[in-house]
This record gives structure tokens, C-alpha cells and sequence, in this order.
């Protein structure tokens, strides 16, 4: 799975901020598909800290929001210069953003700090615990607000029934006297999805956002049958069904694409390109045969 982040025209932009910043990091490849219902759009593939990511200028449709941020994990025990190493990022992160928590000593962690970068993405720095389970450096964190608060754990529930190689992590509840967050509800928990980690928690704070397609998660699919098993899993509002793009029953946004996508946007001729997304523009769910004869004309 890959977050998916939604840029207005900064796409390339911001992928060459975030790579700027984090080790072991680059943009690995930018396509550009044209005639979009939002003009002609880059499509950038980069990682960050060996950590994948795509990005896209699909215009200003969709901001981002705290409703799904990610957890940078600085390990004292791997790096003896973590606090350091966050202390750098942080500062590069605070140029052009918002703190959201303050960087400081929480009863969770002896240094985190929670921020908005300046292209309104979240990230939540930690100084890990050495002597609990080992976590990547990265983890996608989704916070269930709303008219979804207190289904953290029942969102999670469900996506570990969905995915294989999966199984929960740690999770924390809320106790009693901590309105308005229920007792019992999940102050937080993470979770594994095939192999990769999550974290979600429940808040019932007054918040202005939920989640939204600004930032989705492309699953990757090796076959049609794989695409059918997860639109039909996760697919919960047949109006947000739209090129392989669905939204599952907590409102959170999927991108339910071929492997072999990847491959044809990568490598393909302009005419290739033109061919092929005119045809993914049609669909709904994806039909890879479809595509690749698509793809493949003359």
C-alpha cells in the first residue's frame, strides 16, 4: 500500500522538499498524463526513507487535513543522534508550518512534536522507546473523528479482516475522566496490513476535518482478481467509485490499481499515455485486460 497525496500544482515541488530532508530519499519517477479533468497532471513516485509514496497536481479539490498523518520514528537505540536527527527535521519541517502539538516531553514519549508542513501535510516526530517492539521509520496514522469517532478499533478490526499477513499491534484506551473521548475508546493503536504499519486512535475533540480523498492509499494489485476481491471488501459509496478510486464504510479513500499500471506510466510513449489514460478515465473499477489492450494499440 502507498499513501497517495493530492497536491494542487505542487506535487514535484513537494516531493523534492520531503526528499531533501529525510535520508535514503528520492523522487524515483514524475509522469505526466494529459487531459485530466483537472488539465495535464504530474505523477511523482519517490520514497522517503525507502518508504513509498505518490503524489499528484490534480488541483484544489481536496486539502489536506490532520485526519491522516505520519508517524516519523526517531530509535535512540539504532541512531545515537535520533534527538538530533528529529530536532533537524523538525526545524526543516516548522519552515513555512504550524505546530500542531508542540515539540516537547509527553507521558508517551520523551521528545514528539506534531506539525503542519507548509503544503498543509501532518507529521507526528517521536522519540521511540528502545525497549518496546520495533517500529519502521515511518507509520501512516489515521485519526477517526466525527461521525467515525470510536470506530478506531473496529476500523481497524475490519481492515485486518480484509488483508492477509496482518495482525494488531499495541493499543491504548482511553480511561474514564478524559472528555469528551469516551471511556475504553482507542487513544491509540497500530496495526499490521500486509506486513506494512498502521496506526489509528479516536478523538472527540471539536475538529473542522475528516478524512477525504486528499490523501488515499493505493493498494497495488498483482491481478484482476486481486482488484475485484479488494473493491468489493472495501468499497462502501458507489458515487466515490471512480478510476479505481472507492471509499470504504469509515470514509477513508482507496486507490484499488494494477501493478502493471505502474509499469505502462513509467515506460510508455506520449501516444501510449494519451491511450491510456483516456481509458482509465472511463472506468470505474479498473479491468486490467481492458487496459493493457488499451495501452498496447496501434
Amino acid at each position: 500500500m502507498v499513501p497517495h497525496l493530492w497536491f494542487n500544482q505542487e506535487a514535484k515541488e513537494a516531493a523534492q522538499f520531503y526528499t531533501s530532508i529525510f535520508p535514503d530519499s528520492k523522487v524515483t519517477n514524475i509522469t505526466t498524463i494529459r487531459n485530466t479533468p483537472s488539465g495535464d497532471s504530474d505523477v511523482v513516485s519517490f520514497r522517503i526513507a525507502e518508504y513509498s509514496f505518490m503524489a499528484i497536481n490534480g488541483g484544489p479539490h481536496f486539502q489536506f487535513n490532520p485526519s491522516i498523518s505520519f508517524f516519523i520514528n526517531f530509535d535512540p537505540s539504532k541512531d545515537e543522534s535520533a534527538r538530533e536527527n528529529l530536532d533537524q527535521v523538525w526545524e526543516k519541517l516548522s519552515q513555512g508550518g504550524t505546530p500542531l502539538m508542540p515539540l516537547q516531553e509527553y507521558p508517551f514519549s520523551k521528545h514528539y512534536g506534531w506539525i503542519k508542513d507548509k503544503y498543509g501535510l501532518t507529521w507526528q516526530l517521536m522519540l521511540t522507546n528502545p525497549d518496546g517492539e520495533e517500529r519502521p521509520f515511518i507509520v501512516p496514522s489515521l485519526m477517526y473523528v466525527q461521525d467515525v469517532v470510536g470506530k478506531a478499533e473496529e476500523a481497524s478490526d475490519f481492515y485486518l479482516s480484509v488483508f492477509s499477513e496482518s495482525r494488531r499491534g499495541d493499543i491504548a484506551r482511553y480511561p474514564a475522566g478524559m472528555k469528551p473521548d469516551e471511556e475504553g475508546t482507542v487513544m491509540f493503536t497500530d496495526f499490521m496490513l500486509e506486513k506494512q504499519w498502521f496506526a489509528a486512535m479516536d478523538s472527540a475533540q471539536s475538529h473542522n476535518f475528516k478524512f477525504n480523498e486528499a490523501i488515499s492509499l493505493l493498494v497495488r494489485c498483482k491481478n484482476q482478481e486481486e482488484i475485484d476481491y479488494y473493491w468489493e471488501k472495501l468499497s462502501s459509496d458507489p458515487k466515490a467509485e471512480q478510476c479505481g478510486w472507492i471509499k470504504d464504510r469509515y470514509g477513508v479513500s482507496w486507490q484499488i490499481w494494477p501493478e502493471v499500471m505502474g509499469e505502462m506510466m513509467a515506460n510508455g510513449t506520449t501516444e501510449q499515455l494519451n491511450r491510456l489514460t483516456n481509458a482509465f478515465l472511463q472506468m470505474k473499477k479498473i479491468n486490467i485486460e481492458s487496459l493493457i489492450e488499451t495501452y498496447q494499440s496501434k
